[in-house]
């Protein structure tokens, strides 16, 4: 057959053979075995090439399809596995370099035309070329060929191409840059390399990168370069641009170029015709032709702070700091803003600054990190060329100010950082542009300007000329400019950091500067305040920076110098007599309709001054006796009737009354600062001996009724600005705000003294101003600010609150007032009506609804019951058709406001207002719902009211609901309300909401019912009522006539299951206590009976399956438990063994559904693990149904189908470790019952189970494959989890060689001790870990020696862990005590116990004992023990080298390395003469 085909060579050859035939016959060729031709792969790779060849040559005419498929050729031979194996083999494939060049310049026409004809398929081609490395040497023997098609991909990448061949293209550029970097690593030619980099391939590498790092082909959405690809690609270039630019040998030319040395010694032969590298390496960077220009400013930039850095790692060294540096402005002045004139700002775009502003900062950084600038080396050797550089940069930006970057304020950070002299000319122009100035508004620029300005205040005051730099700021604020234009110049951050730079300095450095504020407020300031708006507001400027100092200095106290204490009662003598009362005396008597601007500002200069003052004076007197302050004592004085004037000498209370009727005009500053004034006249008046006197306690009243009537009107504007904190940030827009952080602030001074009026007005705004509903997600910057809600927020739920009675009250009245307004405008009918039926909603005195409770709780004749006016008044309009009925937006509204009411703190309310509450949210929970409101909101709704309910009758005033209302008449008001609503519910049985609400009805009706119990109310009465309720209720007599189930109402009957659950779940332990007499408990029993029966009805109705899969529902689970429980306990007051026939009969009925519910749980079981509640339902269930022997099927044991039904549970692979341990507790119980009750055959099945028949490979496999997941995490391994493994492994070990026959299963034991961590626990989990990791080995040692004669190596793998790991924690420390130490001498004594069970059984350990004692001496090499610890291990191994030869002591001695060797000596020494002479001693004396 061979000779058949052995004529494809002429017929691919033959001009009259077609192309089709041609291609087809080659691939036959190539594929088949019984083809022959000599060197085949050759001929065949070659023809196509030749092929290929011709036709780009212009010798052959082909269609386009054929091109195409002849690559595609070309392209499977090259990616064969017939092709790899031949080469692997050994044999030679030779590829021409007429197909590399072919190759190079199709990829040559695709980066300049960007045709993708062929492209995919050339690409192809050249990936298998270079990812085989016997065909890719055709490109790294001819380097040239290796570069021009790493340009040519380069090139072709920065076209930007899309669609398929965009991971190709990046796949072949991957190789090729790692082949060429071989190349470079083995090129002896730096000069080459040098130029090959930076005429070829810098350019397009260079754009490629900038490309890359922009994310050009990672963005979402394309997802056509993988994150990983493009990272190494960039790594791949810098290593390049390093090896091919920045090598060692090109050092000297570089210092020849940039440190102008003359030449001579430095060349080498290889370099001296090289000149200038950097200037080759800038001019390409620089030209504008190799880019588009819409990149070219961003990839220049981007180039210069690569560039650097890889100058920096590949020359930096001491003693090359200059020619760092000199690299420097010469990379700077590639950036387009090093040529910018003054006045040229905006000849770049803000992108363009963004852009060079960040490689600024980015080239400052490696100065300052790598300490390129010292000071005192640059003034005294190079004649200051780096300072000179460094202003020019600093002038730069200071010139081109761009303060909406934060890159601008950080690189002038950094100058700052480098010398304070680079920025100290241009300080004042630093101060306007950076800070008094500026504009800015975003985040980060926000934080970046604070960084700046606190670099700026911590290098002056490490100076100690904090005094000139506050002269600067103070010259900026006093400039003619446009004030109005300038932000506060103390926001949040400046302030701050002003602050905390205050703080430290000393008191005369704060009263240098404080005095300095004054004389330019005296002098250039004040003498212009009239009429003019720009002085006014560099007046409050000026104000803000006063109060910034005398707020931030440290207070006077008992320790300061008597001079300073005296030149501050100076400054504050003068401060007050100089400038405070000048200042008052501008504003004017008779303030006009429209106050002017400059008066406003100027009277919130003087206000702030004035409560600066007063609020430093009083902190002055109060810490330090030697100042005597302008206003008399502090403390202990009579108090006279008089107003401010005792705070602000000489300031007439005529004018007082002047001032507040003119910034009454305008919410501002001012009335701040007026407001902190009287708050610090009542604290003033508080201090004093007769503030209790009636004269004291008016003008308390006058002063607290006046702070909260200044605000009034703004607060009821709802604003939602948001204030930082800062009084010079107080405007208009943010008084608001200042106002009721004041008042909360202090509302343990003011709520003494405020009328009844201003303590309800104070509640009502703080209920409209608390968040309801969703929150508005703010800004980043705008987290830490104060709002109203913010404030209001944290008031209410502060313990403070209920603290102040007055208030509380109010807002518990509000809140009422509030619901019931709602409630009200969804009436139906006329109000009037409803003022009679609902008469608490329209009631706003909470004790005329307490009073209802003493009108109620007279006696009256017999058989008349007068508390049930209110429930049967409700109970008529639930069930005929309630007055109100809500909409979406009313309920929306409700909720809110009970998401208030749930921070309350309802449980202590009084009884009046909890009986009030109680009215009003039951009004609510069985108010109707319209038909805009949805299940999901109506069921959130119910939940939240019934949760409420549930909370208040938990209260202390609980028992006064019961004065106006009967138990039995709230259950069947609640129930006849939502067997109503239920119908209109379209929600799944098992939605998580409808289950939740099933939940907290359950509940609170469960409470009722106790607490009838508890206060032994009528319990005959009450119960009797509720069974009769619920027999005659509609969901009860659907579910007992014979009606079609899908025409019932199924949440109903849920509703119904729920309630009749909690009521057998309530009277069956009453019942079975027996606390009452014998009459009582007899009809409950009867009405318990009752209810059973009631409930078993149901729960058959419920429990009938649908369709397939149909599961359990959980409220039918927990409802069968509680009937069985109900029927067990009847069962047991009956007379235990003889049942009557009543109870019998019971029981009996309710087999099946026992019966049913049963086997449905035994199937359900490991899906119900995840669930808790269904969960331990199911458990309590299988508990009772096991105690109850009448129920149990006769066909199967129950304990064994619980017991493999359980195993289940446990053996799932699906049920998470965690829910696993959280079941543990009630699976416990179940087993113990189970057990207690069980039979001798019961206890055989378990124990059969636990070491027979459980697969014990299986279970050590998955205890393997635990470990491991759990190894394998960041967090160790939980020691809930390891601890009961390495328990049960312990225990299966001990059972011996009869119960685990296989070896392989005993070998598994060791994987699982490997993964076991012994690495940083803390010592409770090491002393708690370690000794179950003994017992492991020990039992395999001693229970299983046929597993020892083979397992040798792997027992003493992990006896070393715990070996090694005593060393470690028995290492003395540098620092902590030795409060472990115990615990780990009990290990260590462990370990020696283990040594001497080993040495114990000598014929099997002797080959290993030199390997052990090598390790043990590798180890302690590396420690220094405690003395205790060294003995006790010494001890143990000593008994192995007992086990030890003289041929392995020999062996020891020249195996082990010199420092081992020492250890070695030392340690085989002390055995000699402690334990071998011992022990040989005390053979003497052996019989």
């Amino acid at each position: 057959m061979a000779a058949v085909y052995s004529g494809i060579s002429l017929k691919l050859k033959s001009k009259t053979t077609s192309w089709e035939d041609k291609l087809k016959l080659a691939h036959f060729a190539w594929i088949s075995h019984q083809c022959f031709l000599p060197n085949k792969e050759q001929v065949l790779l070659d023809w196509a090439r030749q092929s290929l060849v011709a036709f780009y040559k212009k010798k052959l005419e082909l269609k386009e399809d054929i091109v195409e498929r002849l690559w595609i050729y070309i392209d499977n031979i090259l990616h064969s596995r017939k092709l790899q194996n031949l080469l692997k083999n050994g044999k030679t494939i030779n590829l021409q370099i007429s197909l590399v060049k072919i190759i190079n310049e199709r990829v040559a026409e695709f980066s300049l035309s960007g045709s993708q004809r062929n492209i995919c398929a050339v690409l192809r081609c050249c990936q298998g070329i270079l990812s085989t490395p016997a065909l890719a040497v055709i490109y790294t023997a001819k380097q040239e060929l290796m570069v021009a098609l790493l340009s040519q991909l380069c090139w072709s990448a920065c076209r930007q191409p899309e669609g398929a061949v965009v991971a190709q293209l990046f796949e072949v550029i991957h190789l090729a840059l790692g082949h060429y970097l071989l190349i470079l690593q083995q090129q002896v030619n730096p000069r080459r390399a040098f130029g090959d980099v930076t005429a070829h391939l810098l350019q397009p590498c260079l754009v490629l990168r900038h490309l890359l790092s922009g994310g050009t082909w990672t963005q979402a959405g394309q997802g056509q370069l993988r994150q990983v690809l493009s990272r190494d690609i960039r790594s791949q270039i810098e290593a390049m641009f390093r090896g091919g630019i920045f090598q060692p040998e090109l050092l000297s030319s570089y210092k020849e170029g940039l440190l102008d040395q003359q030449q001579g010694d430095v060349k080498t032969g290889a370099m001296k015709n090289l000149l200038a590298p950097m200037d080759t390496v800038l001019n390409r960077l620089v030209d504008a032709g190799y880019c588009a220009a819409s990149l070219h400013t961003s990839v220049v930039a981007n180039s210069v702070a690569l560039l650097y850095k890889l100058f920096l790692d590949s020359y930096f060294k001491e003693g090359n700091q200059l020619l760092c540096f000199q690299v420097l402005p010469r990379l700077f002045g590639c950036l387009k803003i090093s040529h910018l004139q003054e006045e040229q700002s905006k000849a770049l775009s803000t992108s363009d600054w963004t852009t060079e502003l960040l490689v600024v900062e980015q080239l400052l950084n490696s100065v300052a990190n790598n300490n390129i600038y010292n000071i005192a080396a640059d003034r005294i050797r190079h004649e200051e060329a780096q300072f000179r550089f460094y202003r020019h940069v600093a002038e730069l930006l200071i010139n081109h100010a761009q303060a909406p970057i934060p890159a601008w304020f950080r690189c002038l950070k950094t100058l700052i950082s480098l010398n304070h002299l680079i920025l100290e000319p241009d300080l004042d122009d630093l101060l306007a542009s950076a800070w008094i100035d500026a504009e800015v508004t975003e985040f980060r620029t926000k934080k970046a300007q604070e960084a700046l300005i606190r670099t700026v205040f911590q290098t002056y005051a490490k100076l100690r000329q904090v005094p000139r730099l506050f002269e600067e700021v103070l010259g900026v604020i006093c400039r003619p400019a446009a004030e109005a234009l300038r932000q506060p110049v103390l926001a949040s951050g400046p302030s701050t950091v002003l602050s905390a730079c205050l703080l430290e300095l000393p008191p005369s450095q704060i009263l240098d500067t404080w005095s300095l504020v004054l004389e330019k407020f005296q002098s250039l300031v004040l003498p212009y305040l009239q009429s003019d708006a720009d002085m006014a507001l560099k007046s409050l400027s000026l104000s803000l920076l006063l109060h910034c100092i005398m707020f931030n200095m440290r207070s006077l106290d008992s320790s300061t110098p008597l001079p300073i204490v005296r030149r501050t009662q100076c400054m504050m003598e003068r401060m007050m007599r100089e400038l405070v009362q000048p200042l008052l005396a501008l504003l004017p008597d008779t303030p006009g309709p429209e106050p002017e601007l400059w008066l406003q500002k100027v009277s919130d200069s003087v206000l702030l001054l004035s409560y600066t003052w007063a609020q430093v004076d009083a902190m002055f007197s109060l810490n330090c006796s030697q100042y005597h302050s302008m206003s008399g004592p502090l403390i202990g004085v009579a108090l006279e009737i008089s107003n401010l004037p005792s705070l602000l000498p000489g300031v007439k209370t005529q004018h007082w009354k002047k001032i507040e009727k003119f910034t009454a005009q305008f919410s501002s500053l001012g009335t701040y600062c007026l407001e902190q004034l009287y708050l610090q006249k009542m604290k003033r008046t508080l201090m004093q001996t007769s503030f209790r006197s009636e004269g004291a306690i008016q003008s308390l009243r006058c002063d607290a009724a006046f702070i909260i009537g200044s605000g009034r009107k703004s607060l009821n504007q709802r604003t939602t600005a948001s204030w930082d904190g800062q009084v010079g940030m107080v405007s208009g827009l943010t008084y608001p705000v200042a106002h009721w952080h004041l008042i909360v602030s202090n509302l343990t001074i003011l709520i003494s003294y405020l009328c009844p009026d201003d303590v309800g007005y104070l509640a009502s705004v703080l209920l409209r101003t608390l968040p309801m509903g969703k929150a508005q997600e703010g800004s980043i910057d705008e987290e830490a600010y104060i709002t109203l809600e913010k404030i209001s927020k944290a008031f209410l739920h502060s313990p403070l609150f209920p603290e102040m009675q007055s208030l509380h009250s109010a807002f518990l009245t509000c809140v009422t007032t509030s619901c019931s307004s709602i409630l009200c405008s969804g009436a139906q009918r006329d109000s009037g009506l409803v003022s009679q039926q609902l008469p608490w909603l329209f009631e706003k005195d909470h004790m005329v609804v307490g009073h209802w409770e003493n009108r109620f709780a007279k006696a009256g004749p017999e058989g008349i019951e007068p508390r049930g006016e209110i429930a049967q008044n409700l109970l008529s309009l639930v069930k005929s058709d309630f007055p109100i009925q809500l909409e979406g937006e009313q309920l929306e509204s409700i909720l809110g406001l009970l998401e208030v009411i749930s921070a309350l703190q309802l449980d202590s309310l009084l009884p009046p207002y909890h009986v009030h509450y109680f009215l009003v949210l039951l009004s609510m929970a069985v108010t109707k719902l319209g038909c805009s409101c949805s299940s999901s909101l109506a069921l959130k709704f119910l939940t939240t009211c019934y949760q409420l309910l549930g909370y208040l009758q938990k209260g202390k005033s609980a028992r006064s609901v019961f004065k106006i209302m009967y138990g039995s008449d709230i259950f069947e008001v609640v129930l006849t309300s939502l067997f109503r609503a239920s119908s209109r519910f379209l929600i799944e049985m098992d939605d998580p909401a409808w289950l939740e609400f099933l939940q907290v009805i359950g509940t609170f009706l469960e409470e009722l019912m106790q607490m009838l119990i508890q206060m032994k109310l009528s319990l005959v009465l009450n119960f009797r009522k509720i069974t009769a309720f619920l027999s005659s209720s509609k969901p009860y007599t659907e579910a007992a006539s014979s009606k079609q189930l899908e025409n019932q109402n199924p949440q109903g009957r849920q509703l119904l299951l729920v309630s009749l659950t909690r009521l057998c779940h309530v009277l069956g332990p009453f019942l079975k206590e027996q606390k009452l007499g014998q009459e009582a408990p007899a009809a409950l029993s009867e009405l318990l009976q009752q209810v059973v029966l009631q409930t078993g009805a149901v729960l058959q109705l419920c429990s009938v399956p649908g369709a397939r899969g149909w599961r359990l529902p959980s409220v039918l689970i927990s409802s069968v438990s509680t009937l069985l429980e109900a029927d067990l306990g009847q069962h047991c007051r009956d007379g235990g063994a003889d049942i009557s026939q009543g109870s019998d009969r019971t029981l009996l009925s309710h087999v099946a559904l026992y019966q049913g519910v049963y086997s449905q749980i035994l199937l359900e079981l490991p899906a119900l693990a995840g669930h808790d509640q269904s969960f331990q339902a199911a458990l309590q269930f299988l508990t009772l149904f096991f105690l109850a022997p009448e129920l149990h099927p006769k066909k199967d044991s129950v304990f064994t189908s619980m017991f493999h039904s359980v195993r289940r549970v446990l053996a799932d692979p699906e049920i998470p470790v965690q829910v696993t341990q959280d079941i543990e507790p009630h699976l416990g119980a179940l087993f113990t019952q189970m057990l207690e009750v069980g039979t001798t055959e019961d206890l055989r099945l378990v124990m059969q189970c636990i070491l027979q028949g459980l697969d014990v490979s299986n279970m050590w496999k998955a205890d393997v494959q635990l470990l491991n997941r759990e190894a394998s995490q960041e967090q160790p391994v939980s020691l809930t989890v390891v601890g009961p493994v390495l328990d049960v492994l312990a225990a299966l070990l001990r059972q011996g060689e009869e119960a685990i026959g296989n070896p392989h299963h005993v070998s598994l034991a060791f994987s699982i001790l490997l993964t076991v961590p012994l690495d940083h626990l803390k010592p409770l989990e090491y002393g708690s870990v370690f000794p179950r990791l003994h017992n492991v080995l020990f039992s395999i040692l001693q229970c299983h020696p046929k597993v020892m004669l083979k397992a040798i190596p792997s027992f003493l793998n992990s006896f070393n862990r715990l070996v090694f790991s005593v060393m470690r924690e028995g290492r003395q420390k540098d620092k902590g005590s030795i409060d472990d130490l115990p615990t780990v001498l009990k290990c260590a004594r462990l370990v020696e116990r283990m040594y001497s069970h080993i040495a114990a059984r000598a014929e099997e350990f002797a080959v290993f004992s030199p390997f052990m004692v090598a390790q043990y001496v590798l180890e302690v090499q590396k420690v220094t023990l405690y003395p205790a610890v060294k003995s006790l291990l010494q001890e143990g191994i000593y008994l192995i080298l007992d086990l030890c030869i003289e041929p392995d002591v020999q062996f020891l001695r020249a195996s082990l390395q010199p420092g081992m060797r020492d250890i070695f000596k030392e340690l085989y020494n002390d055995y000699l003469k402690y334990h071998k002479a011992k022990h040989e001693g005390e053979k003497r004396y052996t019989a």
